[in-house]
């Protein structure tokens, strides 16, 4: 894999405590590939089985819900330096049971996951970090999807605004902040119309609740 990779993959949180050294030859005995996507690109549909993880080096990845009648719910968008697929790929059921799609022009890199399970007859120590640090991406996904059950669980639209900003805002550590979604995307997040999501906002900075420029918001109250 290009050097430019290699330094890049040491500071994503799945290589962490991995030389730059070993990560090449830990790529290499699980099989891993690259993949490109554009903007709008499906990576997986629901129903697909997944056999391998996804790791972003560039770009977001939205996972997406879709009932019966085709209306979609934007489950978590990840970006840089996160995985995808790996509830599904270590499952006893491989199937995905959403659509992975990608938000924006993307790089994808692909480990087959049940090599990275497994250690090889080799028992590399880097593989057993590695492992290590995969149950706790595992985690971290989790406790997003927590979150979205925090958000989604309230009644109203504004309580449902107020509940994600203030999840975002205690990430961060300050009532300035950027969302990582934009409004189409945090409406289908916050399992909501555009249109009234937007009107909403509005009326709440009226009310001097909030103020936001674009993706910057600044909790008042």
């Amino acid at each position: 894999m290009h050097d430019v990779y290699l330094k890049q993959l040491q500071k994503m949180p799945l290589f962490e405590g991995i030389k730059e050294t070993e990560i090449n030859s830990v790529l290499t005995c699980l099989g891993s590939y690259l993949r490109s996507y554009k903007k709008g690109e499906l990576i997986f549909l629901a129903g697909e089985s997944i056999k391998s993880v996804g790791v972003i080096l560039s770009g977001a990845v939205n996972m997406i819900k879709e009932d019966i009648w085709g209306t979609q719910t934007l489950i978590v968008s990840m970006k840089t330096g996160e995985v995808f697929g790996e509830t599904f790929a270590c499952g006893n059921r491989s199937d995905s049971k959403v659509t992975f799609a990608v938000s924006t022009d993307c790089l994808i890199l692909f480990l087959p996951y049940n090599k990275v399970l497994h250690s090889c007859s080799m028992s590399c120590t880097f593989h057993h970090r590695l492992i290590e640090n995969m149950v706790g991406l595992i985690s971290n996904k989790n406790v997003q999807l927590i979150e979205k059950i925090e958000v989604t669980s309230k009644k109203t639209l504004r309580e449902k605004i107020l509940t994600y900003l203030s999840i975002q805002s205690q990430q961060q550590g300050c009532s300035y902040f950027d969302v990582p979604l934009g409004r189409l995307e945090m409406a289908a997040y916050l399992c909501a119309d555009r249109s009234a999501l937007t009107r909403e906002l509005s009326q709440m900075r009226s009310e001097g609740l909030l103020d936001f420029e674009k993706n910057t918001f600044h909790l008042l109250k």
